[in-house]
């Protein structure tokens, strides 16, 4: 059959994918669970489909309504058998995965081969968005401002410790240690003694043999935006947010706890900044959006400093749920979630299979 036309009369085969094998499967989940409430079924045939944590396929029937409190969702492995082959039967994908083998490219490529259109980035954007000292190398080519960091590699690691050593200590103190191709602040550790680097450098490698190594912003602020296309492929930015985490939080940081489990974080939405620095940070997220080549959405975080405005990441899927920054962004600019999701949805079903 011809990749470019439906294969239902009027109501096209929707197959939202999650879960997958990276540390950010349950909230890939919490994603998914969110944006199946908030699609139209009488205008799309919805397929769920989750990855479990080794990888395996399966139609998942998201039976999660009953779980406890402070309990996050997974995919159930003893679901029914889904096969990559059946991909082929879908009129487009909504992959709602987080981290690596899944927002790195590798299900974007898998999709592309199977000539499925897919919500989202293609496979060099994703690819290049997850692992943090790739995009900010297209940052840079893209006069973004940014804060210092240095990248080690495994062989560097393992053979040129001191030499490692010595270019982090060259950035100062504090320093955030992170795995290059991590999310959700899964495995970042704030040093403040260079006695603890080692520690944080092993923790990071338990989810990534590359490690990037960041300054530490002066009295930040975390600033984010949403980015999608419009139907003639021209980026929009939203209203600008902020993150703002309670004093008495106990986190030295926005980690994965306070972003996901206790509460002790908020979304200000609109942020309480001057339309001035509003407008720098929605150029700026267009402007990263186009570095990386970036398809179908995106939010972009920065960091408010003393020294101005720098860039700190692209998510190419971002979290999904009612709750999180990415929809509310929209939600505060006059979109409702389901009317995001849809939009989301009609743009990848009018693009193109192929190269682009």
């Amino acid at each position: 059959m011809n990749p470019s036309t439906s294969r239902t009369a009027g109501r096209p085969r929707l197959a939202v994918i999650f879960g997958g094998r990276s540390s950010e499967h349950q909230v890939s989940c919490l994603t998914a669970r969110n944006v199946v409430g908030a699609i139209d079924h009488d205008a799309y045939e919805v397929v769920t489909v989750g990855i479990t944590h080794d990888g395996r396929w399966v139609r998942d029937p998201m039976a999660w309504d009953d779980l406890p409190d402070g309990q996050l969702p997974s995919v159930d492995p003893t679901a029914p058998h889904f096969s990559w082959d059946e991909l082929r039967d879908v009129d487009v994908a909504f992959p709602l995965l987080h981290g690596p083998w899944g927002e790195d490219g590798t299900v974007q490529g898998l999709l592309e081969m199977a000539s499925v259109r897919y919500v989202g980035a293609g496979v060099l954007a994703s690819s290049a968005g997850m692992d943090k000292p790739f995009t900010k190398s297209l940052f840079s080519a893209g006069g973004l401002p940014q804060v210092p960091h240095v990248t080690i590699l495994p062989a560097q690691w393992e053979h040129e410790r001191d030499r490692a050593f010595a270019r982090v200590r060259a950035l100062g103190l504090p320093v955030f240690v992170k795995p290059a191709r991590a999310g959700s602040s899964s495995g970042v550790t704030m040093v403040e003694d260079l006695e603890r680097l080692d520690a944080a450098v092993e923790a990071a490698r338990e989810l990534d043999p590359k490690v990037i190594v960041e300054a530490a912003a002066r009295g930040k602020r975390e600033l984010e935006v949403g980015v999608i296309q419009q139907p003639d492929g021209t980026p929009l930015a939203s209203v600008v947010g902020e993150v703002v985490q309670q004093a008495d939080s106990g986190h030295e940081f926005y980690d994965f706890e306070a972003k996901y489990l206790d509460g002790t974080s908020a979304n200000v939405v609109p942020a309480d900044i001057s339309t001035t620095v509003a407008e720098q940070v929605r150029t700026y997220a267009v402007q990263a959006f186009t570095a990386l080549g970036v398809e179908g959405l995106a939010r972009v975080d920065f960091f408010a400093t003393d020294d101005g405005l720098v860039i700190n990441e692209i998510n190419t899927m971002p979290g999904f749920t009612s709750t999180s920054m990415f929809p509310v962004l929209w939600e505060a600019s006059g979109i409702s979630y389901a009317e995001l999701v849809d939009r989301l949805v009609q743009l990848a079903l009018a693009r193109d299979v192929g190269l682009r």
